[in-house]
């Protein structure tokens, strides 16, 4: 019996690397992008019942795993308050050091409001480079102004 959604997570990690599958290809299953498919996989969003049976038939997932991937996940939990894996302690730290720079000039180019991460999408591609190749990620989301009431 599956009693949570990690353990469908690691469900799915392991039968991509024993498949020797890439999260591109899962995508192209899904028939979404590799990043929202990515995040949907290690249970970050909640999949279609379409997309579910797809990745399921492809990583041989059981029926329960497959219904666990339709509901509704408590997004953004980390074990940990601030993340100890150096590349996601990374994001935290660019977010530290330049999170008041990002808000101060949102602000400015759209006024009071917010980012969404709701109507949000994310590209991530490699740049090469002589000096070592570089990593390009472009967000975009929805500006949401707040409302006076």
């Amino acid at each position: 019996m599956i009693t949570s959604r990690t353990q469908v997570t690691d469900m799915i990690q392991s039968s991509k690397i024993l498949k020797g599958i890439s999260w591109r290809q899962i995508a192209e299953v899904i028939g979404q992008s590799k990043e929202w498919s990515t995040a949907a996989c290690l249970g970050q969003m909640a999949m279609t019942k379409q997309q579910a049976e797809n990745v399921g038939s492809l990583l041989e997932l059981s029926d329960e795993a497959i219904a666990w991937l339709q509901i509704v996940p408590y997004k953004g939990s980390l074990p940990t308050e601030v993340p100890t894996d150096p590349l996601i302690y990374r994001w935290y730290e660019l977010v530290s050091v330049y999170g008041t720079t990002l808000k101060e000039l949102i602000h400015e180019e759209f006024g009071d409001g917010i980012m969404s991460a709701i109507d949000f999408s994310m590209d991530l591609q490699r740049e090469n480079d002589p000096k070592g190749d570089r990593v390009s990620v472009v967000m975009s989301g929805k500006f949401l102004p707040y409302k006076m009431y």
